[in-house]
């Protein structure tokens, strides 16, 4: 039991000394992407080869680090030498990693960055692991501030993951953990929270950019019997998974982001709503408020400050909707995931009709490096505008995807080329899409425009929560406008007219255009369905939903027209507009492409060049996959 600050400083040092010293530690990323790489095995292998070897290594799982295109992913702590991480890892790789390990050595061929120290950012502690001379093979690693991936990125949401075992208290409390709420508890008055929130420039990470420390003061102020903290994890945007690892990394900075929050605003309970998608995600957050109740960390007199705090995890059922605070708050209290009009907004009536503070999982997360820190640290950070990092889920077309942490004002450019590697198999970058499927599409005009929450908004798009698809030239404007649509019309509630109407026209027209019966009148209709969309929805669903449609329109309008006017996709996606052609001069007949054709549209004799019936064609798109010469191309 941890009952006083003293005893969290005497808890930290008694693991750090422990922790820090002498053990050369293995660490395998088992977060849901790593395990969806194979890591499972990985670990299992591991620890059976430890023990049957007698290494003596300690073998932990850890979290994401965000290179999720190096999955799966094993850290190894050398004493003395420094961390160094390895990539692309197969079980074969085992016994030689182990045995170099083991002889305070490098597997060369798997390493890719190395740590000279690890920065303690919770208390602004730097642990160094290099001590002496370092080893030859240790050298030939890159450190994490040259390796591109790692170099542009500032670890502030991230910090711990990747690095600490999520299961375990213990390495939380070492890495600086609950000295924020320490502090907050014991040393700080509400009011002074909320200042130094406020004075930090915090905003929503969820999407609206709301400041966090003004959401946080209207809720103190609003009159109720009770008040209530919510943790919203219900992450519903396609290609986004921020949060999720944020809480398979390190459930318990969470927690104790949401005890600041609560005890600023006078809450007494908190929930935790994550969607049921995500089950190690749900474990892992449970596992941990088990941890700190029986620590004291959670529950009655917490750090011996009288305040009282419990709690809850609530499950959603996978609606987007509920990703809105509303509608979320309704699934709390079982009824259907609906929004609501607002006002009262949840911070004057919410859970149960009492005042009610939501933030996202990153807002959360930020909070206790905030108030160890201090609020000028963290403002220091990022732009006037928008202070500090934000975590982007890179993925699509970008040669390295995965979890990117950035501090405010960093151009889009610099993400996708520098940090992401620009486009894959030597493509033309086309558009980013930034926010979710309520986002807009960004084109290469504008990609040294910075990430903020304002200039995002004035391209057409939004922040989000922080999903970045990258996409090249092969990719439809019109098709991905009318995907994103198709994912909208599905996930609305019905509730408002504008919305449930709205999107399924919409959609009605985007699919016309994309299979060949696009009307020169139909830009008209989806520029007006746009704008009685954005002004007439109930939620930010509604109105924000056309923001795929007004952005393609904006800065794609010739591809719409290529669609109508021509019959024609330019990105030779829509299979209505395209065509299957055999080149006669490349094709040998081998015949691959009748063998694999479903329904007999490719034929020919033995090495003569075939042909393509596009009567009968379905544009599959096998008979190209299987062509070795590339003999057939898409007109």
């Amino acid at each position: 039991m941890i009952k006083t600050p003293q005893e969290l400083i005497a808890a930290r040092d008694s693991v750090r000394e422990h922790f820090f010293n002498g053990w050369t530690r293995i660490r395998v990323g088992m977060a849901t992407c790593g395990l969806a790489g194979g890591a499972g095995k990985l670990f299992e292998a591991i620890r059976e080869q430890n023990e049957k070897n007698n290494y003596g290594f300690f073998v932990a799982e850890t979290g994401c680090n965000g290179a999720c295109f190096l999955e799966p992913l094993v850290d190894v702590v050398l004493p003395g030498q420094g961390r160094i991480t390895y990539a692309n890892m197969k079980p074969s790789d085992i016994e030689n990693l182990l045995l170099l390990t083991f002889g305070g050595r490098v597997y060369t061929k798997k390493a890719v960055a190395r740590a000279t120290s690890e920065h303690l950012l919770s208390d602004d502690t730097e642990i160094p692991y290099l001590q002496g001379v370092i080893q030859p093979d240790v050298q030939k690693v890159p450190p994490y501030s040259e390796a591109p991936f790692f170099k542009n990125q500032v670890r502030i949401a991230l910090r711990n993951c990747g690095i600490i075992d999520p299961t375990s208290l213990d390495e939380y409390i070492a890495f600086g953990g609950y000295a924020g709420a320490a502090k907050a508890l014991t040393q700080l008055q509400p009011e002074d929270v909320i200042d130094e929130i406020k004075r930090s420039g915090l905003r929503g990470r969820g999407g609206g950019g709301f400041p966090t420390g003004r959401k946080w003061e209207a809720c103190r102020k609003a009159n109720g019997a009770a008040r209530f903290v919510i943790c919203n994890a219900d992450e519903g945007d396609p290609g986004a998974y921020m949060d999720r690892s944020i809480i398979e990394g390190d459930p318990h900075s969470i927690i104790e982001g949401m005890i600041i929050g609560a005890y600023a605003i006078g809450a007494r309970i908190g929930y935790v709503y994550v969607r049921e998608e995500y089950p190690l995600a749900v474990k892992r957050m449970r596992l941990a408020v088990q941890q700190a109740e029986a620590a004291g960390l959670l529950g009655e007199n917490i750090f011996g400050s009288g305040f009282d705090f419990r709690i809850r995890i609530s499950r959603g059922a996978g609606a987007f909707v509920c990703g809105e605070e509303t509608g979320l708050i309704a699934s709390i209290e079982g009824n259907a995931g609906t929004p609501r009009q607002r006002p009262p907004y949840p911070a004057q009536s919410g859970l149960w009709g009492m005042p009610t503070n939501i933030n996202n999982v990153e807002t959360w997360n930020n909070v206790p490096v905030i108030i160890t820190r201090g609020a000028g640290w963290f403002s220091s950070i990022g732009t006037p505008s928008s202070k500090g990092t934000k975590v982007f889920s890179l993925v699509g077309k970008a040669k390295r995807v995965g979890l990117v942490e950035v501090p405010m004002g960093t151009s889009l450019r610099e993400v996708v080329e520098q940090i992401g590697g620009g486009i894959q198999d030597g493509g033309e970058f086309k558009a980013l899409q930034t926010g979710g499927p309520s986002g807009g599409c960004i084109p290469a005009a504008h990609l040294d425009c910075p990430v903020d929450y304002e200039t995002l908004t004035s391209l057409g798009s939004m922040m989000g929560s922080g999903g970045m698809i990258v996409m090249d030239s092969r990719t439809c404007m019109v098709e991905m406008a009318r995907y994103f649509l198709a994912f909208l019309k599905e996930e609305s509630c019905g509730k408002c007219v504008p919305c449930r109407e709205g999107t399924l026209r919409m959609l009605e027209t985007l699919s016309a255009i994309c299979e060949g019966r696009g009307r020169p009148e139909h830009l008209d209709l989806l520029k007006e369905l746009s704008e009685a969309m954005a002004d007439g929805s109930l939620c930010a669903l509604g109105g924000s939903a056309p923001n795929p449609v007004r952005s393609t329109l904006h800065f794609f309008e010739e591809e719409y027209r290529a669609h109508i006017e021509e019959r024609r996709c330019p990105a030779r996606v829509c299979k209505a507009l395209i065509e299957y052609q055999v080149v006669r001069e490349s094709c040998t007949g081998c015949g691959a492409c009748a063998r694999v054709c479903p329904v007999k549209a490719a034929f020919g004799k033995k090495k003569a060049p075939h042909e393509i019936n596009n009567g009968l064609c379905t544009r599959c798109g096998l008979c190209a996959d299987a062509c070795k010469f590339k003999a057939i191309k898409v007109a």
